[in-house]
């Protein structure tokens, strides 16, 4: 397994690791609980974000490369239509970028938590974007969960 793919998969699951690492120094189990706990608050966010992205790429997996099989037809009014294959293609075309998009932000995610957690658990340097970037993530992520929602 590949280090990027080591990093999307412990992005995909920051969530639940990091209310892990909450219980785990609320029970006194840790080390520096108090710096433990901290690194867990800021996981929380970070991993919702993470959550977000996860259902970006199933979503255009599903409604992306696998159209022609959710969705019955017709396709007169479809991006690409009126034919099955021509409305799959555009919709196939289209969701690449987005998945692409969406696996940079899972490693942002990833990387964010690596930075932010050494210099929570062990007091380095994060680096002058890490924190202006983990506010501005969330923010965005908030905002385009916010708009999705009133589009239903």
């Amino acid at each position: 397994m590949t280090t990027a793919s080591r990093s999307l998969g412990r992005a995909a699951a920051l969530l639940p690791l990091s209310l892990a690492r909450g219980a785990s120094a609320l029970t006194g189990r840790r080390p520096r609980r108090a710096r433990t706990l901290l690194h867990a608050a800021v996981g929380l966010p970070l991993g919702a974000l993470a959550l977000v992205a996860v259902g970006v790429e199933v979503l255009l997996v599903l409604r992306g490369l696998l159209y022609g099989f959710v969705e019955p037809g017709p396709y007169d009014h479809s991006w690409g239509g009126p034919s099955l294959a021509g409305a799959w293609l555009a919709h196939a075309a289209i969701s690449l970028p987005f998945a692409a998009a969406a696996l940079g932000l899972l490693w942002l995610v990833a990387e964010l938590d690596t930075r932010l957690g050494a210099h929570l658990l062990r007091g380095e340097r994060p680096g002058a974007w890490a924190w202006p970037a983990a506010l501005a993530a969330c923010a965005g992520g908030a905002v385009f969960v916010v708009a999705w929602v009133h589009q239903l």
